[in-house]
């Protein structure tokens, strides 16, 4: 979906020597622009063609010379040879001319019979072809000796073809083309007893001349033949006059079989002369020559439809000709034979609009498809716009619901036509609007460039053609000179909203003025809608603003708006926000490099195109993709920041690993050449893309449509965004974690209620996470769009408890919401009891007493009106079990002691009977007290069973015991319960025994005490090391003195073995009264003092002396370990210092080597020290832990 605009014109006048000399020929020179022209009267014309940044009429100087012929020759055939660096011509009477433009040389290279009719040099210019008069073809070598010959026809055994006669009946025009790659070469040849206008299409070796393949005898016309430069076809012209049908335009592939073909609009006596392919082989261009004038058409190749893009018209007396440039794929020369040349250079444009509405040109139709409503795949469309004659260029303005559209045409008329609202075009669908002409007061004039300024107002560029004299009233001072015209256009005719207004309009030329210098585009300022850009060849862009231009009419606004290179690409886009700036101006050149005024974006751009989610249609995104088929979606505020390098680097396929993760910011187009077309604005967040081919493909990039979602929510359109979640499979937790799940624990209601559908809010509830989507899932679009109160909120901890949680909190809401604003309906239920099975923890039981209730309601058999508000028991039952765990489930149905219940979730379970039923009618025997006891235990809810085994009595204490030993943890709650204190004794002392199984003896010990079991209690306080309270119980026990005097002598050594010696001499002297041991004991645990204060109590100086010497051993001891110490201590400063002053010398040799140390990672750079360094293994495994 594109559109073929003239973007300049680039006009040169030859002065011919004499008034009855015509151009009959052409030839290029590729290596200096340089163009050749070969006349009647045998003059070689030749000029240099205008650089790209030269001005419109800026040619070169133009030379001409005479080639010296014998009264009555004159040149035929002419091309250039880029190894000789001369132009080869053919004449009349057979000569071949070699002439140098340098030195203004002819040179006699060859003499052929019959006369030169073509001559053809090979791609590579090895091999120069030549087509006699006597129709042969000579195939020649660079030094002109004939390779081979054949003949170009197929004749009959007694025809002598240089017999006077074959030559007056047999010669015509003929032509030889090359396939791209010289391997091949095609020619037309006439068939013996047949038509004069039937011929074939013969194919024929380079190397041998060999036939290669012949086509089928077919009505071509004239000797019009071209092969495609890729060599997939060649194109020939049919000539259907015998069926009154006009020519067609037919492809034949190398095998001489016919391939496809399309007719041209014209007459039926039309013909057409010079197909000619581009470089590139996507555009096909032909002269057709019809009873009224003669026109340079181009067509293009797309989903197998040939669209005619332009129309260039001629007088016939012109006899136009042409040549396409042969580097240059969208650049052509034409000529006329009065010497008037026109250098046009052409320019893709997208046919998308940016209300995302296609126009596509073709011929004198303006195909027009509405992608916003539907993704019409081209060559079809919704309606069509005939037009008088061929669409050169066209400008389409939408404003205020009302879409008007103005074209210019090839015969220099200007129509114009306003269409309804979009949303009405559905009732257009196939139909097709005939478009009158408007009245202009200043006579017809052809404008290559055309833009609105507001609805009723038209800014065109035209251009005085020279050779434009087709065009009625042109004026002849308008030679070589741009002018702009601001246009008023009024409509005489009742405009109806909802129809198609297409005749009534008139024109009026409100200002002109003449430019210096070629333009090269226009785009006007749909948010000031009074002005707009012009953009000079070169960069230069000044602005025309009504009422305040100068003289000049345009001045430089910003200095910041013009480019640093002609940008055919360009497009002003308005910026929302409080930023002073509120408009930029983005240019596409033709080397690839993306302009916002000076800065440069990117420089392997191969289309953009711009984004808006906003109300004001402010644009949000730039859409862009590369040469290397990468798509990028940019935020404009990172343009606005100047953060595009840091965050997209130089847009090539870089893929950056962080811990695991790809973070590509990109997306890889999958089809090679694919270009943006246009882009499906707000919450379409669509981008359309064209392949090669011509398909279109729609694409919604996460990015794109994420930010129409929280744009949705911030705007509190929370329907419109759960559609959009749904429609592209978006996790849902983005309407919550957008802005924090509190803010939407206040908004639950009004989402309920917008939302409306139960369904949606069953599929939203389940699939709450308990985690922020937007830190995880989506983390790496953290330039999407926030409200101001988003950015206030703390998120919080969401595994904190039930209250404060995620999950928890926003179904509570959702529930409260669903009770309060949705009217009772059997999905209301259901959807409650949804948000109670997805709770975290999910609550069940609340979940089945409300199915309880509903149960209860049917087996009351009452006829109340309610009940039709809630589904029945059996389907709310169902989709609990289909949301949550079955066993989950029936155990729930237990805790709640209902047996009936229980027995129904079971079998809508799809339980085994065998496996349920008999447990149940076990518990349903049982006692109540004891059925409710045995469901605590299967459900594991101690307390409960404890509490239920306790109130069936006394006869079922030893179960309690049983239950409080299986499960400690009972034991206090059990204290509680049990009321007689002989029970309670044996509870005590159970738990004392647990205690002391686990080895709590302290604590066991005072269990014991309570209960009275002081035997228990003193081995408790014994096993615990607590010698005072064994000796404690022990007074309790009343021990005899001897018994305790043994107690005492066996705790002073187990005290002196668990490591105890300042208790034992305690013990000691306190119960033993044994000095000697107690000193002893005091030694051993270095209480000096205490142990000479005990000496000196009982003057015992032996003790005495034995006290100081232990106390001079300990010290000599402790100057040992400290000397020892020290020793140590030095040893490691050394290490230390060496292994210090080695990474130094290591550093110092690195950097003489120049390697950089930063280009080492920290982990290599450790491991690579420490092994020239030569530590030890234990002193590298320090470092490495360390990093």
């Amino acid at each position: 979906m594109k559109n073929l605009k003239i973007l300049k014109e680039q006009l040169s006048k030859i002065q011919l020597n004499s008034e009855d000399e015509a151009i009959s020929f052409a030839a290029f020179d590729v290596e200096r622009n340089r163009l050749f022209l070969a006349s009647s009267s045998n003059f070689i014309y030749s000029l240099l063609l205008p650089s790209p940044h030269q001005n419109a009429g800026a040619w070169n100087s133009i030379s001409d010379n005479l080639i010296d012929l014998e009264p009555g020759d004159f040149i035929t055939s002419m091309d250039y040879l880029m190894e000789k660096e001369a132009v080869i011509i053919g004449t009349s009477y057979g000569l071949l001319l070699l002439y140098t433009a340098d030195d203004n040389t002819t040179e006699i290279v060859g003499r052929v019979e019959g006369g030169v009719k073509c001559v053809s040099p090979s791609p590579d210019g090895d091999l120069l072809g030549v087509i006699t008069g006597f129709r042969q073809i000579l195939m020649m070598t660079p030094d002109w000796d004939v390779l081979y010959e054949m003949a170009l026809d197929d004749l009959p055994e007694d025809i002598d073809v240089h017999e006077h006669t074959y030559s007056s009946n047999y010669s015509s025009e003929s032509s030889v083309s090359w396939r791209g790659d010289g391997k091949y070469f095609a020619t037309l040849s006439r068939v013996n007893n047949s038509h004069l206008s039937h011929k074939k299409l013969k194919i024929w070796e380079r190397d041998s001349g060999a036939l290669h393949s012949v086509s089928e005898s077919k009505p071509f016309m004239g000797s019009t033949l071209d092969w495609m430069p890729s060599g997939a076809k060649i194109a020939a012209v049919y000539d259907r006059k015998e069926d009154r049908k006009c020519p067609s335009i037919v492809f034949f592939e190398r095998n001489g079989l016919e391939r496809s073909s399309f007719c041209l609009n014209v007459e039926v006596d039309a013909t057409v002369e010079f197909v000619k392919w581009n470089c590139n082989s996507d555009l096909l261009a032909a002269v057709v020559r019809g009873e009224k004038y003669d026109s340079l058409r181009i067509w293009f190749l797309s989903n197998n439809h040939w669209y005619l893009k332009q129309e260039i018209r001629y007088m016939k007396d012109d006899r136009v000709r042409f040549m396409w440039d042969p580097i240059k794929p969208q650049e052509l020369i034409s000529w006329t034979v009065g010497g008037h040349i026109t250098t046009y250079n052409f320019v893709w444009i997208t046919a998308v609009m940016n209300n995302s509405v296609a126009l596509v040109i073709d011929d004198s139709k303006i195909l027009i498809t509405p992608l916003s409503l539907s993704l019409i795949p081209p060559p079809m469309y919704l309606f069509c716009l005939n037009f008088p004659s061929a669409i050169q260029s066209m400008t389409f303005c939408s404003k205020s619901s009302m879409n008007h559209l103005a074209a210019s045409l090839s015969d220099g008329r200007l129509c114009v036509v306003e269409l309804p609202a979009i949303d009405c075009w559905e009732e257009l669908e196939g139909k097709e609007f005939d478009v009158e002409a408007a009245s202009f007061d200043s006579g017809y004039k052809s404008f290559i460039h055309l833009a609105w300024l507001d609805s009723h107002k038209l800014l065109g560029v035209s251009h005085s053609q020279i050779s434009n004299s087709a065009i009625k009233d042109s004026s002849k001072d308008e030679l070589s000179i741009y002018c702009l015209h601001e246009i008023e256009l009024v409509c005489s005719e009742d405009r109806i909203s909802s129809s198609v207004t297409c005749s009534g309009w008139h024109a009026k030329v409100l200002n002109r003025l003449s430019l210096e210098g070629t333009v090269i585009g226009i785009v006007p300022d749909q948010g000031n809608g009074c002005s707009a850009y012009v953009q000079f060849d070169g960069g230069k862009v000044f602005e025309y603003a009504l009422k305040v231009a100068d003289a000049r009419g345009l001045h430089q606004k910003r200095d910041d708006m013009s480019f640093s290179s002609s940008c055919p690409w360009i497009d002003l886009v308005q910026i929302g926000g409080c930023l002073p700036q509120k408009a930029l101006l983005f240019g596409l050149d033709d080397s690839g490099r993306l302009l916002a005024g000076e800065r440069t974006l990117c420089n392997n751009c191969s289309s953009f195109s711009f984004y808006s989610n906003s109300a004001d249609h402010t644009v949000t995104h730039l859409i862009l993709a590369t040469k290397q088929d990468l798509l990028f979606i940019i935020d404009i505020s990172d343009i606005l920041k100047g953060e595009l390098e840091v965050k997209y680097g130089n847009f090539l396929a870089v893929f950056k690993h962080k811990k695991g993760e790809d973070e590509r910011n990109y997306i890889q187009i999958w089809e090679r050449g694919a270009k943006i077309v246009g882009v499906l604005h707000g919450d379409e967040s669509a981008i359309i893309l064209q392949t090669v081919r011509g398909n279109l493909e729609c694409i919604y990039p996460r990015k794109l449509v994420l930010a129409s979602i929280i744009n949705a929510l911030i705007q509190g359109r929370y329907k419109d965004a759960l559609l959009m979640v749904r429609r592209h499979r978006i996790d849902f937790n983005v309407i919550i974690d957008h802005c924090g799940w509190q803010n939407f624990v206040q908004s639950a209601a009004e989402f309920v209620k917008q939302v409306s559908n139960l369904s949606y809010i069953t599929e939203f509830v389940c699939s709450i996470k308990n985690e922020n989507i937007m830190e995880t899932l989506y983390k790496n679009y953290r330039s999407l769009p926030h409200d101001n109160e988003a950015k206030a909120v703390e998120h919080g901890d969401l595994e904190s408890s039930h209250g404060n949680s995620k999950i928890h909190s926003v179904l509570l809401a959702i529930r409260k919401a669903l009770e309060e604003h949705v009217a009772e309906s059997p999905a209301r239920e259901l959807c409650i009891l949804t948000t109670l099975a997805r709770s975290d923890p999910p609550a069940l039981e609340k979940a089945l007493e409300r199915i309880k209730i509903i149960r209860e309601k049917e087996l009351s058999g009452s006829d109340d009106l309610r009940r039709e508000l809630y589904p029945s028991a059996e389907e709310a039952l169902k989709h609990l079990l289909w949301l949550s765990d079955s066993e989950a489930v029936f155990e729930t149905a237990l805790g709640l002691y209902d047996l009936n219940l229980a027995a129904i979730v079971a079998l809508n379970s799809q339980k085994d009977p065998k496996e349920f039923l008999p447990y149940l009618q076990e518990l349903e025997n049982m006692p109540i007290v004891l059925m409710q006891y045995n469901i605590d235990l299967r459900l594991q809810r101690f307390e409960t069973a404890l509490q239920h085994i306790v109130s069936a009595g006394g006869a079922y204490f030893e179960d309690c015991m049983i239950l409080m030993k299986k499960n400690p943890h009972l034991f206090p709650l059990g204290l509680q319960l049990v009321t007689d204190s002989v029970k309670k004794n044996q509870v005590l002392e159970a738990w004392g025994d647990h205690l002391s199984s686990r080895k709590c003896f302290e604590d066991a010990a005072t269990t014991y005490l309570c209960c009275s079991c002081l035997d228990k209690a003193l081995k408790a306080y014994r096993e615990c090391g607590n010698w005072g309270g064994v000796l404690t119980v022990a007074g309790l026990i009343k021990l005899g003195k001897e018994e305790v005097l043994q107690l005492a002598h066996e705790l002073c050594e187990e005290l002196q073995a668990l490591g105890k010696p300042g208790d034992a001499a305690k013990i000691a002297l306190d119960y033993c009264a044994d000095v000697n041991a107690g000193t002893s004991f005091l030694v051993s645990a270095r209480e000096w003092e205490e142990a000479l204060r005990t000496a000196f109590l009982h003057r015992r100086d032996d003790l005495v002396e034995e006290v100081r010497t232990a106390s001079l051993e300990c010290a000599s001891s402790l100057v040992g370990e400290y000397e020892e110490g020290l020793e140590k201590v030095g040893k490691y400063l050394t290490r230390y210092l060496a292994v210090r002053q080695r990474r130094l010398l290591l550093a110092a040799k690195l950097q003489s080597d120049e390697r950089s140390i930063n280009e080492v990672d920290d982990d290599t750079a450790s491991e690579t020290s420490s092994n020239f360094s030569g530590m030890s293994a234990y002193t590298l495994g320090c470092l490495l832990s360390t990093v």
